[in-house]
């Protein structure tokens, strides 16, 4: 016999033997079992102690002593069905755990003008509103056609933007046709060929140059730390 089957339903090893003497040998002494068995005597009484939870081992009483009787194999089936629905009771629970939104970490890189164009999709596929800190670059020139076709799909999505460049900006026409944009200025402000992107609970650093590349850091505790900063720039 496989008993290994007896153990998928529970059992020790030394419940097993226990079980299957009682089946053979039918109502037992303590004793006798140990005899039998070759198991010792402690193992035993823990052993038949729990198959009687387990409703696998019954006992009767006679002359003070008691007779152990291996309850029908049957109820080894009433076992699993009893497993079986506990189980079934906290799943929905467990589905729920399932359900709770993980926060995703994770840093990633990107290197040139097509690889660029998934950090901007990305935005767009967030939905919310981006922030921006940067200096007045023709972008346009790098990623040829691209932004005609981001600003359509973002006003489609009405995606808003704001953006805080260096005063020396003020007077560039291109910045005042971009759609759905609110822009401020300031004294000292970036002045080189970088810009941050921060929307959603994500982060994107782009170097702007003829190769250019992008941090993309998605984490939610590094997004509110700019979001903050960004807003206390734009109150002043």
């Amino acid at each position: 016999m496989d008993t290994n089957l007896l153990k998928e339903v529970g059992l020790t090893e030394i419940e097993i033997k226990v079980y299957l003497m009682l089946l053979k040998e039918g109502s037992s002494l303590a004793g006798e079992i140990v005899r039998k068995t070759g198991l010792h005597r402690r193992s035993i009484y823990d052993s038949i102690e729990r198959l009687i939870e387990k409703g696998l081992v019954s006992y009767i009483k006679t002359n003070n002593r008691k007779y152990f009787e291996a309850v029908d194999p049957s109820r080894l089936l009433e076992i699993l069905k009893e497993k079986e629905d506990n189980l079934k009771s906290i799943i929905p629970e467990l589905e729920d755990f399932k359900k709770i939104p993980k926060e995703k970490k994770e840093t990633l890189f990107f290197r040139g003008k097509q690889a660029l164009k998934s950090v901007f999709d990305d935005q767009l596929k967030e939905g919310k509103e981006i922030l921006i800190f940067g200096d007045t670059i023709n972008v346009n020139e790098i990623l040829k056609y691209y932004f005609f076709k981001f600003d359509k799909e973002r006003v489609r999505k009405k995606i808003s933007i704001r953006m805080i460049f260096d005063e020396s900006a003020k007077n560039n026409k291109e910045l005042r046709k971009i759609p759905l944009c609110k822009m401020k200025f300031i004294k000292n402000g970036s002045k080189s060929n970088m810009s941050t992107y921060i929307y959603s609970n994500n982060i994107a650093i782009v170097v702007w140059s003829e190769n250019p590349h992008a941090i993309l850091i998605k984490e939610k505790s590094v997004s509110d730390g700019f979001k903050s900063y960004f807003e206390f720039i734009w109150r002043i």
